[in-house]
Order: C-alpha cells, then sequence, then structure tokens
C-alpha cells in the first residue's frame, strides 16, 4: 500500500464531485496485520441531504434515457473490473481478509453481476397480457421508482454493491450508497470508476461512515427503496421503519443460522468437503456459512472422525497466501463475538471436539500480531430447540454437530427449528430425501451434495423467516427498485367493459 493512499484524506462522492464532507476522520485497516490502508472521511447527516439532493435533482433526466443508454454507463466499469482483476482482488483480501482466492472472486462476481444487469438492457422487458376485450390491448411496464438507498457489508465488499447498484441504475433509479464501515477503500475504488465511466452528476453518490450514515439514507422521505444486506438487527429495523411508510419499500437481505443435512445414504467425501466449506470458508463470515451439521446417527462417528480431522488442520494464514485457507477474521470486535459463542455453547453443554479459537504464535504469519486471528470451533451438543448456540447467528467459524435418528423428516424438522431460512444442503444419493428437503427445507437458497455457499448473479439471493423480506440482488431485485403499470389501450371506436360492465350512459332524459 503506497504512503501516498495512507495518508490522503478520502471524502465522499455526491453530484459528481469529490467533497471534503463536514464530519471526523476514519481508518480502513488490515485485518491481518491491524495496520491502516487509508483514512476516510466519516459522512454526516449533511453529507446524507447533499447526496440525496443530488440523486433526486438527476432522476428525471435519468431515467428518460433509454435503457441500452443507462447500461452503456456500466460497460466501462465491466471491461475495467476485468482488466484489474487481480489488483482489486488482492485489495479485498487486504481490507476483509479474505484468502487471495476469495478477493478474486469477490471481484468476479462483480464484474458477472455488471455483465448481466447491462445486458438485461437489451432483452425484452414487461408482458403482453391478453385483454377479454377483442377491441383492447394490455401491457404491463416497468418504471424506475426515484432514488434507490444501498447500505452493503464488508465480506462482499465489491460484489454485494454492484448486486444492489447495477440493477437500480439500468432500471433508470438514482443511488446513494453507503458502503461498510470496515471497507471503505473497495468503496472508493468503485465510486473512482462510477466517475472514470462519466456516470451523470448525482446519479451515483457516495457517503463513507458509520450506522448513523446508513440510517440517515434509510429513514428519508426521499428515498424510495432501501436494499440493504448486512446483519438481522440491523436489517429488521429498516424493514420495521419503511414497512410503515406508505410507497416505500424495502429488500433486506440479512443473516442465517444455516445447516446441513448429511443422511445414511451420503457420500462420505462429498460430505466432509461440503461441511469444510460451509463451514470455514471465509473464516465463517459469510451469511451462508453453516454452523449446523445435522448428521444421521450411522454414519455420525465417520463423518466427524473425519470432519475433525480436517477442522484440526485447515491453514490459517496469511490471505494473500494461496496456500491459506482461512484469513483472519474482520476486527477486534467480533472476534469478541466469536469468543462469546463458544463460550456460550461450552455453558449450555457443548462437548468441544476442535477449539483452536486462540492460535498459537507459530500459526500467525510473521508481522502479522497485530491481526484478528481465530480458528475453527467444534463441538456436538444433544439437540434442543431452546439452546442459543443453535439459534443465534455467530458469524464466525463456530460450528455444532447435531446426531439424529429417523427419516429425512425428522432430519427436516431440525433443520427448520431455527428463525433463520437463509441457506441449506443435503449430502445424500436417495433422490427422494433430496426431493424431500428440496420441497420442506424453509430456505431460501437450498444445494444437494454441495456446499451451502455459493451465489451465480442469475438466480435469486435471500431467504426467508429472520434471514430477510426480499431478494436485494439479480432479476428479482427489479421487483424492488421497479413500479408495475397496467397499460391497457382501447383499439375501438367503441367503449366495451370487462365482466360484462354496462358502458352505456344513462340520464334523467332517459
Amino acid at each position: 500500500m503506497s504512503q501516498q493512499l495512507t495518508e490522503q484524506v478520502h471524502g465522499h462522492y455526491i453530484g459528481g464531485e469529490w467533497t471534503d464532507g463536514s464530519g471526523n476522520t476514519f481508518e480502513s485497516e488490515n485485518p491481518a496485520t491491524g495496520e491502516a490502508l487509508a483514512t476516510f472521511q466519516r459522512g454526516t447527516e449533511a453529507d446524507v441531504d447533499a447526496a440525496l439532493d443530488a440523486a433526486e435533482s438527476a432522476f428525471e433526466q435519468w431515467r428518460d434515457l433509454s435503457y441500452i443508454d443507462r447500461a452503456e454507463y456500466l460497460w466501462d466499469i465491466y471491461h475495467e473490473l476485468r482488466d484489474r482483476h487481480e489488483e482489486l482482488g488482492e485489495i479485498v483480501s487486504r481490507e476483509c481478509g479474505k484468502e487471495i482466492s476469495e478477493g478474486k472472486a469477490d471481484v468476479t462476481e462483480a464484474w458477472h453481476m455488471v455483465e448481466w444487469a447491462a445486458g438485461n438492457a437489451r432483452h425484452p422487458h414487461g408482458d403482453i397480457v391478453p385483454s377479454e376485450v377483442a377491441g383492447k390491448d394490455s401491457f404491463m411496464r416497468r418504471k424506475p421508482r426515484g432514488v434507490v438507498g444501498c447500505i452493503t457489508p464488508w465480506n462482499f465488499p465489491v460484489a454485494i454493491p454492484f448486486w444492489h447498484m447495477a440493477i437500480a441504475l439500468v432500471e433508470g433509479n438514482t443511488v446513494v450508497w453507503k458502503p461498510a464501515e470496515q471497507t471503505p477503500l473497495c468503496g472508493q475504488i468503485i465510486a473512482e470508476m462510477m466517475d472514470d465511466a462519466g456516470v451523470p452528476a448525482g446519479v451515483f453518490n457516495l457517503v463513507q461512515g458509520f450506522g448513523d450514515a446508513g440510517a440517515a439514507i434509510t429513514d428519508d422521505e426521499r428515498v424510495n427503496t432501501v436494499l440493504f444486506t448486512g446483519s438481522a438487527a440491523v436489517g429488521h429495523e429498516i424493514a420495521g421503519k419503511v414497512g410503515g411508510e406508505p410507497g416505500k419499500l424495502a429488500a433486506c437481505e440479512m443473516g442465517g443460522k444455516n445447516g446441513i443435512i448429511i443422511t445414511e445414504h451420503a457420500d462420505m467425501d462429498t460430505a466432509v468437503h461440503s461441511a469444510i466449506m460451509s463451514s470455514f470458508k471465509t473464516t465463517g463470515q459469510r451469511c451462508v456459512s453453516s454452523e449446523r451439521l445435522i448428521v444421521h446417527e450411522d454414519v455420525y462417528d465417520e463423518f466427524t472422525e473425519r470432519f475433525v480431522d480436517v477442522a484440526s488442520d485447515v491453514a490459517v494464514g496469511d490471505p494473500l497466501d494461496e496456500d491459506t485457507f482461512m484469513g483472519p477474521a474482520i476486527e477486534a470486535d467480533h472476534v469478541e463475538k466469536i469468543r462469546h459463542y463458544n463460550e456460550l455453547a461450552r455453558e449450555e453443554g457443548a462437548t468441544v471436539l476442535v477449539d483452536r479459537f486462540e492460535l498459537p504464535p507459530a500459526e500467525i504469519p510473521d508481522g502479522s500480531d497485530g491481526g484478528h486471528w481465530v480458528g475453527p470451533f467444534v463441538y456436538e451438543i444433544n439437540y434442543e430447540p431452546d439452546l442459543r448456540c443453535l439459534n443465534e447467528e455467530c458469524f464466525g467459524p463456530h460450528v455444532a454437530l447435531l446426531e439424529y435418528s429417523g427419516d429425512i423428516e425428522d432430519a427436516v424438522d431440525i433443520h427448520n427449528d431455527t428463525p433463520y431460512g437463509l441457506a441449506g444442503a443435503i449430502i445424500s444419493e436417495d433422490y427422494r430425501q433430496i426431493n424431500y428437503f428440496r420441497d420442506h427445507a424453509e430456505v431460501g437458497l437450498a444445494y444437494a451434495n454441495l456446499p451451502c455457499i455459493g451465489a451465480e448473479v442469475q438466480l435469486p439471493f435471500g431467504g426467508v423467516k429472520k434471514s430477510g423480506n426480499g431478494y436485494p440482488s439479480a432479476r428479482e431485485a427489479i421487483e424492488a427498485v421497479t413500479e408495475r403499470t397496467a397499460w391497457t389501450m382501447n383499439n375501438s371506436e367503441d367503449i366495451e367493459m370487462a365482466q360484462g360492465l354496462s358502458a352505456d350512459i344513462k340520464t334523467s332524459e332517459d
């Protein structure tokens, strides 16, 4: 990281201009080393107000462009993401601690989303709906909603912003975006791309900062739609507030207490591989990470032995090292949260099988003593519905093994017994078991013989129950950022109504 980058104070991007704003500053930190990466202005209500004014002012002119003209701006960003793949992947890994293949995949996912959104501009839009009256044509048309407020998380600091913003912009909305305070450097680079692409002033706006800046965006009456990805606590607060405002929408994708069912018909190689990926990739800091492994009694001992053996040995280290499987946790406060849930599991009766929470000095990379290091924590516990360790999201490498007996119905009952409903997987060679899980698992994202991670941009991404009230990504985001108009046109010289309703005008003289 250059000295110039660490010394410069980066501002907000509002109305097509870089501004210093009016707040204090904060630093982006490398979670592997604790070193400062860059310094940023902290957004205030005044900065948010300016950004919303700019977005509102730009809306009319932006929506008057064609889909294709709007998408043209994004193609420049698509090419820049591809051209800078290696560089940006390393920045992602430095700023949020993901190992390097995940950092690069984050950038790849971003350009996939931009490609999908920009390409969709040339696809058919709307529907022709048959009318029961022969002389009428009926259509369903979409129109942009207006100003969209986007609040995005730190664990996918390039991909998820484009899940939100690429579609919102192509559909004709303007955007005010607050990236996570842990990854402002990635936000800075995305704003620079928008500027380089010549996106018209006010169409895209960036305000750096913390939760108060996010709340100022989501609560403002000028915002027509809120797209949020992040914690359940914040998402539910946003959904509750927005739900009480007529005409305003919120699409929130939140956390999960995701489970994998490993049945008596599972292939053990697939089961162990899928569980390790689901539990420890991104250091368990994915909303789709699995914290519950629900294993049939016939294969429980074999699976547990093999899973524990790998969990005891997964490589924790420098996220820029290609031999690393798990990088650090995002920040010191999150390390303490993980510690809390590990201790809670013990208090609730867990038998700990792997405890690498406090890594020995030999496993911490040289020069990284200031990093936020944790390792896998694996335990077995008797299933009880009210255990907090089985119901509350840890968001870390914290995994419970639950043994079940009986049929697939029993396993799915355990799987569904959580307030969340984001992602889940089944490992089985029995197609009847797989199809039962597909039809009865209370999740928005379901996988068979795969890890319960891995998003493709052409599919909806979101959950049910406490995990969300919408899908702020891919094609489903179109529902949140557009309004539908049912348009009916009469081609006849006479007026004829549906349902047999009389169109005769009668007067008192009749």
